[in-house]
């Protein structure tokens, strides 16, 4: 725990004008961003009597360990810089609001020659006409399906689309009604693209005239006898209606606006945000956080805005969505000061926006009806991580009791040994911190130092990569000196991935910056230590895990091994193994971290496995592009007619020079040419043709 005496700025360095500021950890990490209208009114407010500081202040002061700031001139530039460093570094103690579910949209892919309606998740992307999100994705499919009777517009996939192009007859939508059918070319890709935009447009809200419309082609076929006719458009009016129902007229005055409500307690809050478009409420999402700072609900809002508008561009009326920046945004409370924000909001949208408390009428109710939404959430949250933070609690606590460490060990790194018979040997390292996967710092490794079958050798190895990089760091801060370190820190390329040195090898020069975290705290691959190592295995994984350790003089870090057969916990030079309860908590998360680097180590495996069989004897050769290869392969049938080619046969394939081919004939003639094809189920030699 550090004294935010030892990092205080010095009387007179900080300037008194706006900026964004940065707290920075020990290990160079970002752990907090805030902006600020005086950066020397607000960091001077961290520095005061630690008694007076509110508990979570209090925390991040303590783990910080250095603050730096940038000068900006408006705070509009501080709120969007402040926005940006947040999505950046994601900074431990700031509000971070997660998603309480993954929200689906329909989307309307007008980017296609023909407009596909279809549920969507995930980032938005270019061209992209999107409704919602909505709470359940049948309630999107519900929609749907009543408005492909008056829209029968393609909501196929793209493989079902071809193959029904290819054979000429449409799927059974097409046959049915509900698509216009043009993979089959029933219409034009003229007249099924206006089919999309109105659809669109009755989604965006503008449905009165649409059905008025609809009424009068009705009546007048009635009127002309077309009695067939008119029975279909009054099902389709009927359909319409039904879907409309589906979103409650609640604002009578077909206002474009957004409601964001937030309920709180000490520790977290909940925000819901309802998004209206003529009228209706076209979308819902809600969020969670822990209030790792001191933030009222004001400051709650003003991250919500962040978060929720950061990514957008526009109006959100102009896209017919619940994308985009709307003309009205109704909140609990108002940022103070509220110019900047609202500035900030009106450069998104390119347009003003209201940004207000709704005081009476039918906004308030709708806001009320939000607010219920949001303690609901928050009561339901609640119920949820009350039972996963007390498990995950007690899993650390039954871990640091069985293990005999000193704390519960809140980051874990779990490594294991991956190969198919010796070929292929990798390596994963997985992370938990809190007792949750941080697949951010997952890393791969090869074993290159060494050929063949050898699990210890490969954790020796992989253990000793990991830790010589985290000396590094340690050396290039200070905190390790360099003579300390005995040579033994490791050269190469960025990533898990670089070429290994075994520990006796000579000294290395410094590692590649892309292996660290830069300066302005950007992740590194390798800069912050475990509590504990776990690796996967038993006695003789753990004592080669133990050995690196010791070869490096670190002695900060635990080590235990869970072996798969009984599912014993193994100590370094302990003779018998620790045996966890079935019903461990402690033993399950174990299980967990060990299950997780056997899945991330397999998966790495069979993807090298699967390249190295794809590979072919061309790809060796220098200056040979895809194009070649592939006319090489088309022109004589394969590698060994082409390996038994001259040098004039070969520059006779189109594009290939004498050059070329002479490169290509040198190149196969190093490669030894495989052995005879077997068939497996008689014995016989396959002799190719």
């Amino acid at each position: 725990m550090a004294d935010p005496s030892t990092y205080r700025p010095k009387p007179g360095e900080i300037p008194d004008s706006p900026g964004v500021y940065r707290f920075r950890d020990e290990h160079r990490r970002v752990i907090y961003v805030g902006k600020a209208k005086s950066l020397r009114q607000r960091l001077n407010n961290y520095f005061q009597d630690l008694a007076g500081l509110h508990p979570r202040t209090r925390t991040m002061v303590t783990t910080a360990a250095s603050v730096e700031w940038t000068v900006v001139t408006t705070e509009v530039e501080a709120l969007q810089l402040e926005y940006t460093w947040i999505q950046e570094f994601d900074p431990r103690f700031n509000v971070k609001y997660r998603d309480d579910k993954s929200y689906p949209s329909l989307a309307v892919t007008m980017n296609e020659e023909f407009p596909r309606v279809q549920v969507m998740r995930g980032p938005k992307k270019k061209g992209v006409r999107y409704f919602g999100p909505y709470g359940q994705a049948w309630a999107i499919r519900e929609t749907v399906d009543l408005l492909l009777r008056v829209f029968p517009v393609r909501t196929c996939s793209a493989g079902v689309f071809k193959r029904s192009a290819q054979i000429g007859r449409p799927c059974l939508l097409g046959y049915i009604g509900k698509c216009s059918a043009p993979c089959v070319g029933r219409v034009t890709p003229e007249e099924h693209r206006e089919l999309a935009e109105e659809f669109c447009d009755f989604m965006a809200g503008h449905t009165g005239s649409y059905l008025r419309r609809l009424e009068r082609e009705m009546q007048e076929a009635a009127e002309e006898l077309e009695y067939e006719r008119a029975a279909r458009l009054r099902d389709d009016i009927d359909a319409l209606k039904r879907a409309m129902e589906k979103n409650a007229v609640v604002l009578t005055d077909a206002t474009d606006a957004d409601l964001i409500a937030v309920a709180e307690d000490e520790l977290e809050a909940a925000v819901q945000i309802f998004h209206v478009r003529g009228g209706r409420v076209r979308g819902q999402r809600g969020w969670v956080t822990d209030k790792v700072e001191e933030v009222g609900t004001a400051e709650l809002v003003e991250h919500a805005l962040q978060q929720l508008y950061g990514a957008e561009q526009g109006d959100a009326s102009a896209g017919g969505g619940s994308g985009g920046v709307p003309k009205e945004v109704l909140v609990p409370a108002l940022p103070e000061p509220v110019e900047p924000i609202t500035q900030w909001l009106t450069e998104r949208r390119g347009a003003q926006v209201s940004l207000r408390i709704p005081q009476r009428g039918d906004k308030r109710a709708l806001m009320e009806t939000v607010n219920r939404n949001a303690e609901h959430a928050l009561v339901l949250h609640k119920t949820k991580r009350a039972s996963d933070l007390t498990t995950r609690s007690r899993a650390l606590e039954e871990i640091a009791e069985a293990l005999d460490l000193d704390s519960a060990p809140l980051r874990i790194e779990c490594f294991d040994i991956s190969h198919l018979q010796g070929d292929d040997v990798v390596a994963s390292m997985v992370v938990f911190e809190d007792g949750l996967a941080r697949k951010s710092e997952y890393r791969r490794f090869q074993i290159k130092s060494f050929a063949g079958q050898d699990d210890v050798r490969s954790m020796h190895e992989v253990i000793s990569r990991r830790f010589r990089r985290y000396l590094v760091e340690k050396q290039k801060t200070g905190e390790w000196p360099e003579e300390e370190l005995g040579g033994e820190l490791e050269s190469g390329p960025g990533g898990g991935t670089s070429q290994p040195r075994p520990a006796t090898g000579p000294a290395p020069q410094q590692p590649a910056q892309g292996a660290t975290r830069d300066e302005e705290g950007r992740p590194k691959k390798f800069a912050y230590p475990p509590q504990l190592v776990v690796v996967d295995g038993g006695q003789p994984q753990v004592a080669a895990a133990q050995a690196a350790l010791d070869e490096l003089g670190v002695d900060d870090v635990a080590v235990c091994g869970l072996a798969k057969r009984l599912e014993e916990v193994w100590l370094p030079g302990e003779s018998d193994p620790v045996v966890l309860p079935r019903s461990s908590e402690g033993l399950y998360l174990l299980q967990r971290v060990r299950d997780e680097a056997h899945r991330f180590a397999i998966r790495y495996q069979r993807g090298k496995r699967g390249k190295r069989l794809r590979s072919s004897p061309l790809d060796a050769v220098p200056g040979l592009g895809e194009t070649r290869k592939k006319a090489l392969l088309k022109h004589f049938g394969s590698v060994k007619k082409l390996r038994a080619a001259s040098v004039e046969e070969i520059s006779q394939v189109p594009g290939v020079g004498r050059k070329t081919a002479e490169t290509v004939a040198a190149a196969l003639s190093q490669t030894a040419a495989p052995g005879p094809a077997v068939n497996t189920a008689t014995g016989e030699i396959v002799e190719e043709e």
